[in-house]
This record gives C-alpha cells, sequence and structure tokens, in this order.
C-alpha cells in the first residue's frame, strides 16, 4: 500500500479501490490478508447507515469473490487534509450480466501507510444501459 498523498487524493483514492478489487478477485490469498492489506486491523465503516467492522467486511467480499465482477473506479472530486479524504466517486460494476453505476459520498481516515482505518459512506445504484457481450 502506498501512503496517502494528499497533493493527489483522486489519485491515491482511484489507485486503493483498483487494487484493492483486483488483489480481492484476481489473487489467491484468503480474504483476511486482502482486508488486513488494505485496512487497518481496527476498521469500521459505515454505508448508507449499516456498520461494518473487520470481521464483516470480510464476509462481505466473499460474493464478490465468488461472482468476480469487473470494476473501475471514477473519481470526480477528493480533497485530503491530512489523513483524511472526502471524495465523490463513482463504481462502474459489470456482475452476471448487469452494469451498474454506485455514486459515492466518501469521508474517510487513513494509517500513515496507506491502510483505511475509517469510512462513512453513502451511496446511490443506478441501473445501466445493458451491453450485449457477446
Amino acid at each position: 500500500m502506498r501512503p496517502l498523498d494528499s497533493a493527489d487524493p483522486h489519485g491515491f483514492l482511484a489507485a486503493f479501490f483498483a487494487a484493492f478489487h483486483h488483489d480481492l478477485v484476481h489473487g489467491d490469498e484468503d480474504a483476511e490478508t486482502v482486508v488486513d492489506r488494505y485496512h487497518t486491523p481496527d476498521v469500521v465503516q459505515f454505508a448508507d447507515g449499516h456498520r461494518m467492522d473487520r470481521d464483516k467486511l470480510i464476509a462481505h467480499t466473499r460474493p464478490t469473490r465468488k461472482h468476480k465482477p469487473s470494476l473501475t473506479v471514477e473519481v470526480h472530486d477528493a480533497l485530503a487534509d491530512g489523513d483524511r479524504i472526502a471524495a465523490r466517486y463513482a463504481l462502474h460494476v459489470r456482475d452476471r450480466g448487469r452494469n451498474l453505476e454506485v455514486e459515492v459520498s466518501f469521508f474517510g481516515r487513513f494509517a500513515p501507510e496507506g491502510r483505511l482505518r475509517s469510512a462513512h459512506m453513502l451511496t446511490r445504484t443506478l441501473p445501466r444501459e445493458q451491453k450485449d457481450t457477446a
């Protein structure tokens, strides 16, 4: 993990989510190892009011590992102040023949080495045009 570079929070966030997803979906390490590479042991995330600690985050990764969706991250706005990032981004997901766009408002704190310590996220999922994969 690279440390948070507050001069480029856009690039940091895009790289963080892309690398985490890649390692989770395409790697052969267990989910715990991948989660721990990108998150501190005491990580707590709130997504749309639902609390997720490390154990819940690991459980949350299991369907992702099983279905292996594709993911691209589009960071629209990002500001950093010390160990904190506020951002607005979109996750573009292709999963089991569906295309989704998830808009995210993100407020997070990162450890010095770049692992996520805490996050508050508000999300909105939008269906995207279905693309023919043939």
